[in-house]
């Protein structure tokens, strides 16, 4: 996909070009947007919302990354959505158990591999995390979503949320350690081997 190309072309109004590019990163849009905002339907309205802000911006962009340009607009829309349903995800951590890359409602978190103690202590750990991270204000959480659930560096990070790289770099500590706090509280009902020790 020669994407410079395309950008150009949607620019001077080709609608197909455009629609490669949206088919080209919808998937990845709808991933982010899903472990931010917590539920399918919320996510699919923030990423169709960020695709329409995305064309009427285009204009405005003026090179570098297109994809953190996008993921900007689609964290923006994660943003409003979640304003808008004035309520916390309730389901975001699921991603970090499924192998599907479009994670849906009622996929199995089982492998053949797994047996049902295992599969209970991981869904415990699963309820810890979503309790915890529930409690984040949504920018720290957008941050730990990105760096790690998603894996992009710090760098990719500050340029689609459009802040400093210490600022994502404070973001995320202020998360982790939230987190940490947060899930050593759970003691007894984690899994031994997610126990945090007061080391930590």
């Amino acid at each position: 996909m020669d994407e410079a190309a395309l950008i150009k072309q949607a620019q001077g109004g080709e609608i197909d070009a455009y629609n490669t590019l949206v088919l080209h990163y919808q998937e990845l849009a709808y991933n982010i947007a899903y472990r931010i905002v917590g539920e399918p339907d919320a996510a699919a309205d923030a990423t169709q919302e960020a695709f329409i802000s995305a064309y009427r911006a285009l204009g405005s962009f003026r090179g570098g990354s297109f994809k953190s340009w996008l993921l900007r607009i689609v964290t923006n829309a994660c943003y409003d959505e979640l304003r808008r349903r004035k309520r916390r995800p309730q389901a975001a951590l699921e991603a970090l158990y499924v192998e599907d890359e479009s994670p849906e409602p009622g996929t199995s978190f089982t492998t053949e591999m797994e047996n049902p103690e295992t599969y209970a202590q991981r869904m415990d750990l699963q309820e810890a995390i979503m309790d915890c991270l529930q409690d984040l204000p949504e920018d720290q959480r957008a941050v730990t979503v990105m760096c790690d659930i998603e894996g992009f560096s710090y760098d990719e990070i500050a340029d689609m949320a459009g802040v400093a790289l210490g600022t994502v770099k404070s973001r995320l500590s202020r998360a982790r350690s939230k987190l940490r706090d947060c899930l050593r509280g759970f003691g007894e009902l984690l899994p031994a081997e997610y126990r945090l020790s007061d080391e930590m």
